[in-house]
């Protein structure tokens, strides 16, 4: 066996994108580059890879066991890169990083204490919404991307990072709330929602929707910040994320209107595409996180298990 770690990148490219078309086009190559290493490769193993079946390729039951192999190894070279450079102290470059809008209350606690430690990365992070986010991920415009659902129509791998509860809030003035049936609330109070292809948005449609309730009225606004002052400022009520109204619920600005179903729950995510190849500095980024993680959420989130 004499392949080599190039081979074996655009190898996993193939598998990831299945076409050869476009694993050159992800990895700025030309199709016969690739197809000429994907071809040099092969030829180190008696038993096929890929097969063409119409103009369509597909990879063999072989080729995947072959795939998932060849991710563990460039995973360890990464990791052996990132050692080096760290016990050089030369672990440098740019991070890029993706988030939606209320993963602003999340990103920075797992990236303050790794800058500290590398003052030689400088940070780049988008704060967007949900579709500016998954357009990052799928043009490979970023390392990470922090999302709280995972993309359904991209291969990317992740991080489960920690939850996410949703409530169901309204200011301080509206506590008649309170007493009334669920269904009344939705169809008596105005709803204040985020904007179209928001995954709060997503989330809270997919409740009401489960649960039979009529929205007679919708409010939409294009932040969480905002979609918090007008429920603050006694415009209707929100389903919102935990995350991002701590202090409003301790000051008493904002409080919980109890509702069968709720919270709901899911998790945030530090995503990147599949077969993607890391910087040293998103290496040291990765592997930061994965160390340290439960560190971050035991000393700056331990409170959401109080909800």
């Amino acid at each position: 066996m004499n392949y080599t770690l190039n081979q074996l990148r655009i190898f996993l490219k193939i598998t990831h994108t299945g076409s050869i078309t476009k694993a050159a086009e992800e990895l700025h190559l030309t199709q016969p580059a690739v197809s000429i290493q994907l071809k040099n490769f092969q030829e180190q193993f008696e038993i096929p890879l890929t097969e063409i079946v119409g103009r369509q390729l597909y990879v063999t039951d072989f080729g995947k066991e072959v795939a998932a192999l060849a991710e563990q190894i460039i995973d360890c070279v990464g990791e052996l890169d990132y050692k080096t450079h760290a016990h050089k102290g030369q672990i440098v470059g740019r991070l890029k990083i993706s988030t939606v809008s209320t993963g602003k209350y999340v990103m920075p606690y797992f990236l303050a204490d790794f800058l500290h430690q590398n003052p030689g990365i400088e940070l780049v992070m988008d704060v967007t919404n949900k579709a500016r986010v998954i357009e990052s991920l799928e043009k490979n415009e970023i390392d990470f991307s922090l999302v709280s659902l995972l993309p359904e129509t991209l291969s990317v791998d992740y991080i489960r990072l920690m939850q996410n509860k949703l409530f169901c809030v309204a200011g301080a003035g509206e506590q008649s709330y309170n007493s009334q049936p669920a269904g009344n609330i939705f169809e008596q109070t105005p709803m204040i929602f985020r904007e179209q292809g928001s995954a709060t948005r997503l989330m809270m449609e997919q409740f009401i929707r489960e649960n039979g309730f009529q929205v007679s009225k919708k409010i939409e606004l294009t932040s969480n910040e905002a979609v918090k002052q007008a429920v603050i400022a006694g415009l209707g009520a929100s389903i919102m994320p935990l995350i991002g109204i701590k202090n409003e619920l301790n000051n008493g600005e904002l409080h919980i209107i109890p509702v069968h179903g709720l919270p709901v729950t899911t998790n945030w995510y530090l995503a990147w595409p599949r077969g993607k190849k890391f910087s040293v500095a998103a290496t040291a980024f990765k592997y930061y996180v994965q160390k340290e993680k439960e560190v971050v959420i035991n000393k700056r989130f331990r409170w959401i298990e109080d909800f």
